[in-house]
């Protein structure tokens, strides 16, 4: 067998072998991604690649808020780990978590000054890790094609998927 061959009874046996060896491909590096970022985030500031995911999506709210909701949407996650997360988050002063004004069922999730300041101290190293492991590792005519195609997967994910598009977000 070889390399990317899969044994008849995979469900993976449908796709071609090009198509095997681009999503072998993708899983080892997402997988391993995630896991060697939130190890750098840990090591370099303290916060877990969860905690950042928040931080990064709450500034691209103009006023650093967005409801439960929406920023579950926004980061791709249940709306219930999200809401566990924020709590965390809450209780070492990273946000702030309070009746929404907009939706009293809805709870609003705000990016305190120690959530900020935590993001400022954690992103250039983690910014310096991605370069180093990932951004590095292709040339510029690869970055732009990779782009690309990502952005493609991510509009039939929308397209396909259950999570809407997020607000604010072409």
């Amino acid at each position: 067998m070889g390399r990317y061959e899969v044994p008849p009874e995979s469900p993976f046996a449908f796709l071609d072998d090009d198509q095997v060896r681009a999503w072998y491909a993708y899983m080892k590096v997402h997988l391993r991604l995630r896991y060697e970022m939130n190890h750098q985030l840990q090591a370099g500031a303290g916060v877990s690649l969860a905690d950042y995911d928040v931080l990064v999506a709450l500034t691209s709210a103009d006023d650093g808020r967005m409801t439960v909701s929406d920023l579950a949407t926004r980061i791709g996650a249940e709306r219930s780990r999200v809401s566990h997360q924020v709590l965390r988050m809450a209780r070492r002063d990273l946000v702030e978590v309070t009746p929404s004004a907009r939706d009293r069922r809805a709870k609003d999730v705000t990016l305190t000054a120690q959530g900020r300041a935590l993001l400022a101290e954690a992103s250039p190293g983690h910014v310096a890790f991605v370069r180093s492991v990932f951004l590095d590792a292709l040339s510029e005519a690869q970055t732009r094609q990779l782009a690309s195609a990502f952005e493609n997967v991510y509009d039939r994910l929308i397209e396909h998927g259950t999570l809407p598009r997020p607000a604010d977000h072409p």
